[in-house]
C-alpha cells in the first residue's frame, strides 16, 4: 500500500511537468505563429472566437469559461476527479503562458506558417496529453471519446475543426480559413505522432525450420519473449511453428542477424503496431 501511494505521489510532479511544458509549447504556436498570421485557432477557443466575431456578445475569454463549465463537469463525472484537477491546472497554465509570450516567429509565407504552427501546436498538445490531464476544452472530449470508443484524438480534433472552419467561411476571409484548415490538419497529424512515438513497436512473425533455436536465441540474446503459433504451409502442407515476438525499432537489426544466422532461408514478416500494452512495454493509461 505504501509503495503504491509513493508511486502515485512521484507521478504528480511528472504530470505537472508534462502539462506545463506542453502548454508552453502550445502557447508559442498560438501567440507566436497563429495570431500574427490571423489564423483561426481550432477547438473550443476557435469556436469562442467565431461566436464573438459573429455576435459581438461577451468576450472570447468569458465565452471560453462558459463553454468549459459543462465540459469540465463531464470530465469530473465520466473520466475521473484526478483528470479534472490536472485539466484545471492545464487550462490555467495555458492561459498564463499565452499572456506571457510576447514574441513572434518571423515566418512570412502563410503556408509555411500554417505548417510550422501546426507542428508546434500538435507537439504541445501531444506532450500535454501524455500526462493524466489536459488543457481543457476539446482535450476533455477527445480523451473521453478515446477512452470510451477508441477514437484517435487527432482525428477528433481535425473533424471538429473541419466543421468549425466550414461555418467560418461565411464570416471570415476565405484564404485565412483555408490556411487555418491546413494548420489544423498538421496539428492533428503531429498530435497523433507525438502520442504514439514512444509506444510504437514492431510485431514480427518468423517462419522457419529452426523456429525453436530462433525462439531460444531471442530469449537469451534480446531478453524478449515470444509465442509459438502453429500453422500449415499451403503448398507443402507441412506443419510449422511460427515465432511471434514484439520488439522496438533498435532491436530489429539484431533480430535479423539472429534469424538469418540460424536459418538463411527463414521468412520474416515485420509489421508496425499502434500500441503494445503489457510487461516490458507500455502500461495501460488510467485517467
Amino acid at each position: 500500500m505504501l509503495k503504491k501511494l509513493r508511486l502515485q505521489t512521484l507521478t504528480i510532479p511528472w504530470n505537472l511537468f508534462l502539462i506545463s511544458a506542453g502548454s508552453f509549447i502550445f502557447a508559442i504556436g498560438v501567440k507566436a505563429v497563429a495570431m500574427p498570421q490571423e489564423f483561426i485557432s481550432g477547438g473550443m477557443s476557435g469556436l469562442c472566437l467565431l461566436i464573438f466575431y459573429w455576435t459581438q456578445w461577451l468576450s472570447p475569454g468569458i465565452l471560453y469559461f462558459i463553454i468549459n463549465v459543462p465540459i469540465f463537469i463531464i470530465g469530473w463525472l465520466m473520466i475521473s476527479r484526478r483528470f479534472f484537477l490536472y485539466s484545471i491546472f492545464g487550462m490555467l497554465t495555458l492561459s498564463w503562458a499565452i499572456d506571457q509570450i510576447n514574441f513572434t516567429i518571423p515566418v512570412h509565407d502563410p503556408m509555411l506558417a500554417a505548417i510550422a504552427g501546426g507542428a508546434i501546436l500538435g507537439t504541445g498538445a501531444g506532450i500535454t496529453l501524455h500526462s493524466l490531464g489536459s488543457s481543457g476544452g476539446n482535450d476533455v472530449i477527445a480523451v473521453l471519446l478515446n477512452q470510451k470508443f477508441n477514437i484517435r484524438m487527432g482525428t477528433f480534433f481535425f473533424g471538429f475543426n473541419l466543421i468549425l472552419f466550414g461555418f467560418s467561411l461565411g464570416i471570415l476571409d476565405v484564404d485565412r480559413v483555408l490556411y487555418s484548415l491546413v494548420m489544423s490538419f498538421v496539428t492533428a497529424q503531429m498530435l497523433d505522432y507525438v502520442l504514439t512515438f514512444f509506444n510504437q513497436r514492431k510485431i514480427v512473425f518468423i517462419i522457419s525450420d529452426a523456429s525453436q533455436q530462433i525462439a531460444e536465441a531471442i530469449n537469451d540474446r534480446l531478453k524478449r519473449g515470444g509465442t509459438f503459433l502453429y500453422g500449415r504451409g499451403t503448398y507443402t502442407r507441412k506443419q510449422r511453428k511460427i515465432v511471434m515476438t514484439v520488439l522496438n525499432n533498435f532491436e530489429l537489426k539484431r533480430l535479423e542477424e539472429i534469424v538469418f544466422d540460424l536459418d538463411p532461408d527463414a521468412f520474416v514478416i515485420i509489421e508496425r503496431t499502434f500500441n503494445v500494452l503489457g510487461k516490458g512495454f507500455s502500461h495501460r493509461k488510467i485517467y
